[in-house]
C-alpha cells in the first residue's frame, strides 16, 4: 500500500511521554501540516497565511520551527514570502511536482483522475525505455532480483501483497538499467507508483489479472530482447490505464 506521510498527531505522538519534540520533529509537523493543507486545498492559490506568532500559536509550534517548517515549503514551491506582505500560497504550476513529498501527499489525499491520467503518460514515456535497458545492460543477479519479484506477485494473497510485490517488481527492473538517473527516478515517484498500482489492482476483477503481461517483460529481459521488453512492459502501463478507467466508469 501507498507509504503514507506522517499527519501531525502522529509527528507528536512519535515522542515518549514527557519528552520535549526536538525543533526538527516540529518543524516537520509544520511542513506537513500546510503542506496537505495547500495539496488538499484548503488552503488556495494566493492566500495569504496567518501572521507568524499567530501561525505559530495556531499551530503549537515555536516562530523558530515555523520559520524552519515555511523555508522547507518554500523550497518545494508551496508558499513563497515576501517582505511586508507576508506568505502567500503558490499556484499549483509552481510546485516542485516530483518532489516526494508532493506526490505522497497527492496522492494519500485521493488522486483526481486528471492526477492518474498524467501519472500514466509519464509511466508510458519512462517504463517501456527502462525496460528495454534492463533487457541489454542486466546484470544475471538482477534477473534473479527481477524473477523474486515476480515470484512474490504470483504468491500475493492479498492486495497489499501484491502491491508490494508489483512495486518491488518495477524497482527491479529499473535498478537492472544500471543507469543512476533512472534508478534515482524510482525513488521519486515510488510513492506515485504505489499508489498507482493499488487502484489499478483494486478496480480489476483479480488484482492478480497483470500477472501473464508482467510475466512477458521478465521472459523479455531474461531473453535480453529490449524491443519485446518495451513493447511487453508498455502493454501492462495500458492494462493498468483501462482498469481504472472501467472503475470510474463503474462508478459513473
Amino acid at each position: 500500500m501507498t507509504r503514507r506521510s506522517t499527519p501531525p498527531s502522529s509527528a507528536r505522538a512519535r515522542h515518549p511521554k514527557g519528552a520535549t519534540p526536538t525543533t526538527r520533529s516540529l518543524y516537520d509537523l509544520v511542513v506537513h501540516e500546510l503542506g496537505q493543507r495547500i495539496i488538499g486545498g484548503s488552503l488556495k492559490p494566493g492566500e495569504l497565511l496567518p501572521r507568524e506568532e499567530l501561525l505559530a500559536e495556531q499551530l503549537k509550534v515555536s516562530r523558530t520551527a515555523l520559520r524552519e517548517g515555511m523555508k522547507v515549503l518554500s523550497a518545494k514551491g508551496l508558499v513563497e514570502s515576501r517582505t511586508k506582505v507576508g506568505t502567500r500560497v503558490r499556484d499549483a504550476r509552481a510546485w516542485q511536482q516530483l518532489d516526494a513529498d508532493v506526490l505522497a501527499w497527492r496522492c494519500e489525499l485521493m488522486p483526481t483522475e486528471d492526477f492518474v491520467r498524467k501519472l500514466a503518460e509519464m509511466r508510458e514515456l519512462v517504463e517501456p525505455g527502462a525496460a528495454a535497458a534492463a533487457a541489454k545492460q542486466r546484470t544475471y543477479e538482477q534477473l534473479r532480483h527481477i524473477d523474486e519479484a515476480y515470484a512474490a506477485m504470483d504468491a500475493a494473497v492479498d492486495l497489499e501483497a501484491w502491491a508490494a510485490a508489483d512495486l518491488a517488481f518495477h524497482e527491479a527492473v529499473l535498478n537492472a538499467t544500471n543507469n543512476e538517473l533512472m534508478i534515482s527516478l524510482f525513488t521519486v515517484i515510488e510513492s506515485a507508483l504505489s499508489t498507482f498500482f493499488v487502484l489499478s489492482a483494486r478496480t480489476a476483477k483479480n488484482f492478480k489479472a497483470a500477472l501473464p503481461a508482467h510475466g512477458k517483460v521478465l521472459e523479455a529481459i531474461r531473453r535480453s530482447d529490449p524491443e519485446a521488453a518495451r513493447l511487453a512492459t508498455l502493454a501492462v502501463v495500458e492494462e493498468s490505464r483501462a482498469n481504472m478507467q472501467k472503475g470510474r466508469a463503474s462508478e459513473n
